[in-house]
Formats: C-alpha cells, sequence, structure tokens
C-alpha cells in the first residue's frame, strides 16, 4: 500500500506561485443590475473551436452566487500599467467600479478600458472543484492591445518581456576573466552614453555643460530645491560639481536662491523664467530622444526597462529619492 504524507497548505501554496500567471479581472452583472467585479489569475484557454475558456472562483467569495447565477461575464486581461486596478478589484467591501470609464458589453457585461485583451463569454458550464467552481465560458467577442501584460509569480506582481529565439550568447572577452558582453556596467554606461549622445547637441546650442544640465533639470523636480537635497540628490553622481554647477546657473540668470541659507536650515533654489524655459526647451528634446528610442523598443519591453531600472535605481542609489522631495506624493 502507497502512503503519503499529508499536503501542507502554505507550502502547496508557495509550490504553486512558482507558475507565473498573468492578472484578469472577471466582471459580470448580478440580477439585479448592480455590477460585479474581482481580480483572478485561475484563468485558462480550453479550446479554439469552439472558443472556450475557464477560470475558477472560491465558495467562500461573497459574490459566488452572484457569478453562478450570471449568464454572461467578461476576463480583462490586465496590463503591466494596471497593478493598482489589479489591487482595487482584490479588495473587499468598496465600490470598485467607482470613477472608472467602462465600456458597455453583451448582456450589460461592463468593460474595463486600457486592458491587453478583453473576452466576452456566456456560461457554458460550471463544475464543482474542492473549494472552487470552475468556470466554462464560450468567448463570443473578444479585443486586444500590443501592450505588456501584468504577470503574477511567487505571491507578488512581475513583468513579462518578449525573448527573441535568435538572440545570441553574450560574448567573453579574449582575456579570461575580463567583463562579458553581459556586464551589466558594461550595458548600462554604454547605453547611457549612446543615449545621451543624442541630447548633448541641443546642450551645445545651450551653451549648457553636461552638469549645468543635470543640475537644472533637476531643479525642475520641486518648486524649491534645498542645496542639502541637491546635494544628497548629487551624491556619487556629481558630487561637488553640483555646486559649481549651480552657480554658473545662477550666474547666468537661469537659478536664484529663494532663501538663503539659516542657522536651521540650507539656502533653497528656484528656477528663473529663463530657467524654466531653457530647462522645458531641452527636456522636451530629451523626451523627443526617449521616445524614438522607446519606439524601437517596443511598448511591452519599454515598460519591463523602466520598471526594472527603477528597481535597480531603489537597490544602488537609495538617496536618489531626496531630489524628489521626502514623503511627498
Amino acid at each position: 500500500m502507497t502512503t503519503t504524507a499529508p499536503i501542507d497548505p502554505t507550502e502547496f501554496r508557495r509550490a504553486l506561485g512558482a507558475f507565473a500567471t498573468g492578472v484578469t479581472i472577471i466582471t459580470a452583472r448580478a440580477a439585479d443590475g448592480t455590477p460585479l467585479g474581482m481580480t483572478v489569475n485561475s484563468f485558462n484557454s480550453v479550446s479554439l473551436n469552439p472558443p472556450l475558456v475557464l477560470w475558477s472562483l472560491a465558495n467562500s467569495s461573497l459574490s459566488f452566487d452572484a457569478f453562478c447565477k450570471a449568464e454572461y461575464w467578461a476576463v480583462h486581461v490586465l496590463s503591466a500599467e494596471q497593478q493598482e486596478l489589479s489591487a482595487r478589484f482584490a479588495r473587499r467591501g468598496e465600490d470598485k467600479f467607482s470613477g472608472l470609464e467602462l465600456d458597455a458589453g453583451i448582456g450589460g457585461i461592463p468593460l474595463l478600458r486600457g486592458c491587453a485583451a478583453r473576452f466576452q463569454c456566456r456560461t457554458a458550464s460550471q463544475y464543482q472543484g474542492g473549494d472552487h467552481v470552475i468556470f466554462i465560458g464560450e468567448v463570443l467577442a473578444f479585443d486586444r492591445d500590443e501592450t505588456a501584460p501584468l504577470v503574477f509569480h511567487g505571491g507578488r506582481y512581475a513583468h513579462a518581456t518578449r525573448r527573441d529565439p535568435a538572440e545570441a550568447k553574450p560574448r567573453s572577452a579574449h582575456l579570461a576573466g575580463s567583463f562579458g558582453e553581459d556586464f551589466l556596467g558594461y550595458l548600462l554606461g554604454r547605453s547611457h552614453f549612446r543615449f545621451f549622445a543624442q541630447i548633448r547637441p541641443h546642450l551645445v546650442e545651450a551653451g549648457l555643460s553636461d552638469e549645468e544640465f543635470y543640475v537644472l533639470a533637476s531643479l525642475t523636480l520641486k518648486p524649491l530645491m534645498s542645496a542639502e537635497d541637491l546635494a544628497a540628490g548629487m551624491e556619487g553622481v556629481l558630487d561637488e560639481q553640483s555646486a559649481d554647477a549651480l552657480r554658473a546657473l545662477v550666474e547666468r540668470g537661469f537659478a536664484r536662491v529663494a532663501s538663503p541659507a539659516s542657522s536651521t536650515s540650507s539656502a533653497s533654489y528656484e528656477l528663473t523664467d529663463a530657467g524654466r524655459g531653457c530647462a522645458l526647451h531641452l527636456i522636451s528634446a530629451a523626451k523627443a530622444v526617449e521616445s524614438q528610442v522607446l519606439e524601437r523598443l517596443g511598448h511591452a519591453d519599454a515598460v519591463v526597462l523602466k520598471s526594472l531600472l527603477n528597481r535597480l535605481l531603489t537597490v544602488i542609489d537609495p538617496q536618489a529619492a531626496a531630489l524628489w522631495g521626502r514623503g511627498e506624493t
């Protein structure tokens, strides 16, 4: 006789979390017309012909009876930019649809906007499966968008990116033990220099050095920038060069002292009208360069790239937050 050890529910959940899934929101209407919606990651395809999909709902769900009685429902595959929407529909006890712009679907289904894909379905069958009921739906209509999907893996949100099957293996240097083609410093450094090279002609035209432009752009982040916050934000980036750049901007009339230093606080600086005009002109040029680069990269990978770089920045440069304000939103 074969015996097995009891399954630990917590460890079982963690093991299931090793499988990355998309994140969806299922919507429908209750019999009284009330819109229903909840975040679900149990969505899957069943058949292409006929087009069938499935998802499952816990027997303990507050919306269990309403979803079981609904003839029509919609599956929304969320985009990478809809993490907050996912969190909203995962919470209980609030009007999840408040303030949202909706489309009307088949049978009056409320349809959310901005999703990677939407499937409008009619209930084909329901099956009891342990502590969940499994819904099989016939897809009556669908639409999709070329946007990066939101992914859930290991108990947290993640991003998906495409990988070229023909992508070459990173090359190694001739000298054993030297940097490889996938060395992070090489990738970041070369990308930065090539990206910034497309912006520099605009700086030359404005008569600004790289350092002066960086400080000028930093002064646009807040109405008033204290010397203390500017120094903290520039630590490890410009260091003492930031003071020279700031002094040059003041001398040229692009920035001014808004409040002198006192015994309890450092001096604060603000942009002049000329400084704002120059900054906005240069930043517009930089954003145009960014737009061209990201268009070639593709929207989905651009979202992933920015997310990873933001995470990297929090790991290696926690002082960067000083430029944006301490705890401000």
